[in-house]
């Protein structure tokens, strides 16, 4: 048989897409073809696969070989091909049965001596290929990567190993996760002493899923309070780790098992943030996806780079278009963030000196819009040293964590979604608001000046409170401590 067909996977995005190995063997002269829109790598390939198979003690046809990875449209980079190309090779030429090939698909880089390495995606081509029925062989190194997928998976080391699987020799094992990985744990929230207010915010944030904006002077404990938001959120749920682990495969960064928690230096750049590349890969936001996307010195990052982000928190997902195609990434994150109250960060004290224009100017680097997609806005407050040194520890996460998953239990038996989620119709479904509740959030929006947006954000934040302490309905009290978190609101309408 001089024709053989194997399978493959390429990567394009967090999907990955079908590739067809075609290989034709034909009298003539000794040459070696890789037709497809291959990139450099995979043009590589060719010695690679040359020197694999004769290291591992198979004969290399000395005769006119193409390999054509279909569709041809859809680019091919990366050594990810060379197991399939190999094993094309071996079965065109007969050294391999070609039956059990139209079962399985393969992805694996070869070393020039056989043995197969890891290549970026196995989760996401484990995921697709269960969706066939077929096989997926992967990596030793992948296998606990992929076996998150429910398809069969099966590892190997070398393409020695894999051809005497073929041969019905020797069956290769099945790709097993890892039993009971050390988590990191969080750092506690009892290490914070004081700051009330902040520490309430933060419960509520995390019980809602709603965006979070600290403001205060340096060293009051805002990124302190930030970093313990992961130890009081809800563990993963297998289908929300199966989508992390997703985009970090993607990225070719190592396996997470728990939510993540991303903090980029305000230098980063959009492209940083949101993914892009002549390859699109993904970025920090989605690198935060059903995790915490920390931005410390908000106003700090370029206007551009914030301004990018309003979309993404909306979808929850961000789509980076490219002259040859457009890729979808999950972005689907909590935002918090931190800033100062002025530029030198003293507000209100002896040695400010910022003049009202600096810190309106300061101020103004952070957009309306960008604010109206922050739900709430907190204050961190300088504390005295007696009271620093004086106050108990405060409450641990275990027990805050305790009223989160209680509090987002029951959002999802009631809406089937955490309350941030929530849009449109559903608002007026689960929000409803008796008559002392619409007058006094109506009154206060007019003083306030609020946007139809932010009027949303307050009832989304009110009904967390309501569920906080387990209220069927909003109440006076929700909507007056929800409308007390649009701190920043407030101070530029009395400017």
């Amino acid at each position: 048989m001089s024709l053989s067909i194997t399978y493959a996977r390429a990567q394009h995005g967090v999907s990955a897409p079908l590739v067809t190995v075609e290989t034709h063997l034909a009298n003539g002269l000794p040459t070696f073809n890789i037709v497809g829109l291959p990139e450099a790598a995979v043009r590589e390939s060719r010695d690679r696969v040359r020197s694999a198979i004769v290291n591992s003690q198979f004969e290399f046809p000395q005769r006119r070989i193409i390999v054509n990875l279909a569709p041809a449209d859809l680019p091919k980079e990366g050594g990810r091909y060379d197991l399939a190309i190999a094993l094309g090779i071996l079965a065109a030429s007969g050294q391999v049965p070609g039956e059990q090939l139209q079962e399985c698909e393969f992805i694996g880089e070869l070393a020039l001596t056989g043995i197969l390495r890891t290549v970026p995606g196995a989760l996401p081509a484990a995921i697709a290929c269960a969706q066939t029925g077929r096989t997926l062989i992967v990596p030793e190194e992948s296998g606990a990567e992929a076996a998150l997928a429910e398809g069969e998976c099966r590892t190997a080391q070398s393409l020695l190993q894999v051809c005497a699987q073929l041969h019905g020799r020797e069956a290769l094992p099945a790709a097993a996760a890892r039993d009971t990985q050390a988590v990191p744990q969080c750092a506690d929230l009892a290490e914070v002493r004081g700051q009330l207010r902040a520490r309430r915010a933060l419960e509520v944030a995390a019980a809602g899923g709603h965006n979070l904006l600290f403001f205060g002077p340096p060293g009051t404990g805002k990124t302190m309070l930030a970093s313990r938001l992961p130890g009081i959120l809800p563990p993963l749920r297998r289908r929300e780790l199966t989508e992390v682990a997703a985009v970090y495969s993607s990225a070719g960064l190592a396996e997470l098992r728990q939510r993540p928690f991303r903090a980029p230096h305000h230098s980063a750049s959009p492209a940083a943030l949101v993914g892009g590349g002549s390859d699109p890969r993904p970025g920090e936001i989605s690198l935060a996806h059903r995790g915490v996307l920390f931005l410390d010195e908000l106003p700090e990052f370029p206007r551009h780079a914030l301004e990018i982000l309003r979309e993404p928190l909306e979808s929850g997902e961000v789509r980076i278009s490219r002259a040859r195609a457009q890729v979808t990434f999950p972005a689907d994150f909590q935002l918090v963030a931190a800033m100062n109250p002025c530029p030198c960060g003293y507000l209100g004290e002896v040695r400010c000196r910022c003049t009202p224009d600096q810190i309106q100017r300061y101020r103004g680097k952070l957009s309306g819009p960008l604010l109206d997609r922050i739900d709430m806005h907190a204050e961190v407050t300088s504390l005295p040293a007696s009271e620093l040194q004086q106050a108990p520890p405060g409450e641990p996460s275990a027990s805050v964590g305790e009223r989160v998953a209680r509090a987002r239990t029951r959002q999802l038996e009631r809406q089937g979604k955490i309350n941030a989620q929530l849009a449109g119709a559903e608002l007026d479904k689960y929000c409803p608001l008796g008559p002392r509740e619409r007058a006094l959030l109506s009154r206060s929006l007019e003083q306030l000046g609020l946007s139809a947006r932010s009027y949303h954000r307050v009832l989304k934040v009110a009904r967390t409170l309501a569920d906080l302490i387990n209220m069927k309905n909003i109440g006076t009290e929700q909507i007056a401590e929800a409308l007390a978190y649009r701190n920043l609101d407030r101070a530029q309408t009395t400017c």
